[in-house]
């Protein structure tokens, strides 16, 4: 019974990965990949480096959607204003777009830093 669940956590810490990989392209599968991710980590009898990766996975994701969420305030006057239309609705966006990039690259290191440790089978932290 103890290597059934093996696989099934490895199963969702893979399916996890997946789906953190496809979070760098939609907020949707970020989502996905923390709750795959926190049923693995609500078990108790869960090996000590496959509940290392759901911990890494959680807190990767939800300092993605933090980034995400600061990022995406700089784009607020783009609402109500042309970008072109005014040159602090331009700085603006352009900041939104840098601060874009820091949590889209922030996810990608995340996720290329606990694939390769998942491959190892060792802990990510």
């Amino acid at each position: 019974m103890g290597q059934d669940n093996l696989l099934q956590h490895r199963r969702y810490i893979a399916a996890s990965y997946v789906c953190m990989f496809l979070g760098l392209f939609s907020v949707v599968f970020a989502v996905v990949a923390y709750f795959l991710a926190r049923k693995v980590a609500m078990v108790d009898g869960a090996e000590v480096w496959i509940h290392a990766h759901s911990l890494w996975i959680m807190r990767s994701v939800i300092m993605f959607l933090m980034l995400a969420v600061f990022a995406a305030l700089w784009f607020i006057p783009l609402i109500f204003f042309v970008w072109n239309s005014a040159l602090w609705v331009t700085a603006l966006t352009v900041a939104g777009v840098v601060f874009s990039a820091i949590a889209w690259l922030y996810l990608l290191n995340a996720w290329i830093k606990g694939l390769s440790k998942y491959a190892k089978n060792k802990a990510v932290f």
